[in-house]
């Protein structure tokens, strides 16, 4: 199956682009964020997957030393750009699943929209569980197949929400040749991390207003404080399509 990073190194992918008018979206994810790191510091955090350094000049707020842990060449190289005025951030380009840091060394890692790449994690968190030290943290987005229309859509059809992953590709991408799409139920996952060492010690529901007509008839400002307020009561439930877990590694 194609690699992540022979998807966004094609020239047909600017995601940079991607998140023009996704303003909405790249706000609810950076609350999410900055509402499981409050009050924390760390030494050195790291990215995995960050594409062009979307998240990386915000965790400077939260520690010493940021890497951005990228496959794409491409994606670096317009990180090199993006981030020009932060010469801190380091830029390595590495796989998730063969993560280029020493056993125990970060304090801090991040994997936000890499999920839905990934059928079977297994790998990709063990990589994790290696190269945090005992009792760091990291906080890992997924990709929420047991969403709140998602459910009415099984409840209507008389059946559950699915344990294992969901392709989310139409009939025509799905083949090896074309990078996976898939949904994850939160509950599985969870349980592959605690199978990892990672425990869950805290869940967001993350975009729970993503839409294009709310975008239409609220400005910014009050559709995300309306995002921000759902986040924590609608955890519970997996209400949105993206959910955020902040992990401690045992």
């Amino acid at each position: 199956m194609t690699k992540q990073a022979d998807f966004y190194d094609a020239p047909a992918h600017d995601y940079l682009r991607y998140w023009d008018g996704r303003d909405y979206e790249n706000a609810a994810e950076q609350a999410a964020i900055r509402r499981l790191l409050h009050g924390r510091r760390f030494g050195h955090a790291a990215d995995v997957g960050g594409g062009y350094g979307r998240l990386c000049v915000l965790l400077q707020e939260f520690a010493d030393r940021v890497t951005l842990a990228e496959p794409s060449s491409r994606q670096l190289d317009i990180a090199a750009t993006f981030l020009a005025d932060h010469p801190r951030i380091e830029h390595r380009q590495m796989q998730a699943d063969a993560l280029a840091f020493e056993d125990g060394s970060l304090d801090l890692l991040t994997m936000i929209r890499v999920m839905h790449h990934l059928p079977e994690p297994t790998a990709e968190f063990a990589e994790i569980t290696r190269v945090l030290r005992p009792g760091a943290a990291a906080v890992i987005e997924v990709a929420n197949l047991a969403h709140a229309r998602n459910r009415v859509r099984y409840l209507l059809k008389g059946r559950r929400i699915p344990h294992l992953p969901v392709d989310i590709r139409s009939p025509e991408n799905r083949h090896d040749e074309e990078i996976a799409f898939v949904n994850h139920n939160p509950h599985t996952v969870i349980e592959q991390l605690a199978r990892a060492g990672l425990r869950t010690e805290s869940i967001l529901s993350v975009s729970n207003l993503r839409s294009g007509a709310l975008k239409k008839v609220l400005s910014h400002r009050v559709h995300v404080a309306a995002e921000v307020a759902s986040q924590r009561v609608l955890a519970r439930t997996f209400f949105g399509p993206s959910v955020f877990l902040l992990l401690r590694k045992d």
